[in-house]
This record gives structure tokens, sequence and C-alpha cells, in this order.
């Protein structure tokens, strides 16, 4: 868990993404995110976590399906959404 505060105060402005590599939905947003990371590169970090490598974490910030987006901004969170969603959706909520 301390890697995770640690990972979450690394920007001003933190998505993390919690995954499963069996998910359809989470396999469809995986090019959305990426290009999502392209075009804010330098405004804001995105990391992406697999549930099934990270259950104990995922479990302990309350994600409960995928994919689950969490933004944090200095720290501290900021929005919250689960399931597909537009890249201009992610994109608003960062630049928000």
């Amino acid at each position: 868990m301390n890697d995770y505060q640690n990972l979450i105060k690394c920007s001003r402005i933190v998505l993390v993404e919690f995954f499963a590599t069996w998910c359809p939905h989470c396999h469809r947003m995986m090019p959305v995110v990426a290009d999502v990371k392209k075009r804010v590169a330098g405004l804001a970090e995105i990391y992406q976590l697999d549930i099934d490598k990270n259950e104990e974490l995922a479990r302990a910030v309350g994600v409960s399906g995928v994919p689950t987006f969490i933004l944090y901004k200095d720290g501290e969170e900021a929005w919250r959404q689960s399931g597909e969603m537009p890249e201009e959706t992610l994109l608003s909520k960062i630049e928000m």
C-alpha cells in the first residue's frame, strides 16, 4: 500500500486503471488508455494495474469491478468510474 501511496503522489495528476487480462471491457479500453497516455504526456501519469496481480490493493481501495479508473489530484481521489468510456471522457476528467 505504501508503494501505491507513492505512486498516486508522484505527479500532480495521476490516473490509475485497475484491469484484468480476462476482461473484454478492459481489452477494449487498452487502446483508448494508450491514446490518452500519449495525449496527456507531461500533464499526468497513467498507471494500469492488473487486479489479479494486485488483489489486496484493489480490495483496499474499494475496486469491485473492472475496468475501474481512479483519478488522483495532489494525492487525493478526485474521480472514480468503472466500465468502458469514450476517450474524451477520460481526457475531460484529467484536464478538469
